[in-house]
């Protein structure tokens, strides 16, 4: 089967999960650098399973939001705004003097201790600054919870400005990064976020259904979202997505696969879409090189497994990360070489590129928790089928 032209296994998959109950909607596509060459959305985008799940569904994009935010700014290290490897102190007062959440006391206060080095660009990226995501960390939920400080869900400025867990450049840790990165880029530019990638990103590369929040005019393209509770059924969730103090870099963005293949294909047309340049080429290659190489991504443990389930990056694969996702460093059993590398959002999205082979795929859902069992195995087999392999 000549799998480019005529996947047939993740639709077949995809229906019969649809069908059974396990998903109430699910779009699997994959694209080369010149066109889409498979699309394919299955069952409902609403909560009252009427209206169906399609292409141009406007969908919360969640982390899949961090490569757009990292491409945006890699244009700044371009134009020397900010180096990788520059302290960002002086531009992000929060880094001037960062602390290190080191335990807590028989009390349950937190213990903090100055941060030995300062955070860089590259740390930020990489999800190596020392930095955490409360839905990912126990200790900083429990530091939260002592201090009073607000949560993510707040949406506030004072829910980023959290101590580090670990000096920045010791390990890996999936954090609030690319948060913090949209912070720069606003800081830089003194643009907000979502102007900037209008201007710069989205705009250029007429993904105009990609915004923070869903607009009035998407309403009735909306996907909604649903929970999968403990025995496997699906219940509508109010969940969603909405702007608060600061629009968010790691994980703000709706969108639609239409607009998203758009942004795969310029990543695999080494930063150009039609004719316009978003990245230079040598940019697109330091986008996709190993950043971490002394540094193994590790197994993500839920603090909330409503949000989100344990998470193995690379799927128990040796990985690292580049400045957009995890990178495989050894060959996937679903046919994606080493150097290839992607991410995921919230909901159950998830994306790859694969610049070897000139293929980039993404499966879109809208189910909570994070690392569902069902939207994996069909990532898997559209992987799989991306690359003519056999189901097996």
């Amino acid at each position: 089967m000549d799998a480019r032209t005529h996947l047939s296994s993740f639709a077949e998959a995809a229906a019969a999960a649809v069908d059974s109950g396990a998903l109430a909607g699910i779009i699997g596509t994959v694209t080369t650098p010149r066109e889409t060459v498979f699309e394919s959305a299955h069952g409902w985008r609403d909560h009252g399973r009427s209206l169906p799940m399609a292409a141009d569904s406007v969908l919360a994009l969640a982390s899949m939001t961090k490569a757009v935010t990292a491409v945006a700014v890699l244009q700044l290290v371009e134009r020397g705004a900010v180096g990788l490897d520059d302290p960002l102190g002086a531009i992000l007062p929060y880094f001037a003097a960062p602390q290190v959440l080191d335990g807590f006391g028989a009390d349950g206060a937190p213990h903090l201790r100055p941060a030995r080095g300062t955070v860089t660009l590259r740390h930020l990226l990489t999800h190596s600054s020392g930095l955490a995501n409360e839905t990912w960390s126990a200790d900083l939920v429990r530091y939260k919870q002592q201090t009073g400080a607000p949560t993510l869900a707040t949406r506030t400025n004072a829910s980023l400005e959290v101590p580090l867990l670990f000096d920045p450049g010791a390990r890996w840790q999936y954090s609030l990064g690319l948060e913090w990165t949209g912070k720069l880029i606003e800081a830089l530019t003194g643009l907000t976020l979502g102007a900037y990638l209008t201007e710069h990103v989205t705009g250029p590369l007429g993904m105009a259904d990609t915004q923070f929040g869903p607009l009035p005019r998407q309403q009735g393209r909306l996907a909604g979202v649903f929970q999968r509770e403990d025995d496997g059924t699906l219940q509508p969730s109010d969940f969603a997505l909405l702007p608060g103090e600061f629009e968010s870099g790691g994980g703000g963005l709706y969108g639609t696969a239409q607009d998203y293949l758009v942004f795969l294909r310029m990543l695999l047309n080494r930063g150009r879409h039609d004719g316009i340049e978003i990245l230079r080429p040598g940019t697109i290659d330091l986008m996709e090189t190993e950043q971490i190489p002394a540094i193994a991504v590790t197994r993500m443990v839920t603090a909330m497994p409503h949000r989100s389930n344990d998470f193995e990056p690379s799927a128990g694969l040796k990985a690292g990360w580049n400045l957009g996702g995890v990178l495989l460093r050894e060959p996937s059993p679903n046919g994606r070489p080493a150097g290839s590398w992607g991410w995921g959002g919230l909901a159950n999205c998830y994306f790859w590129v694969d610049g070897v082979n000139g293929l980039a795929g993404m499966v879109l859902s809208q189910v909570l928790p994070f690392g569902d069992g069902e939207v994996l195995r069909l990532f898997g087999a559209l992987e799989r089928d991306a690359y003519g392999m056999s189901v097996g």
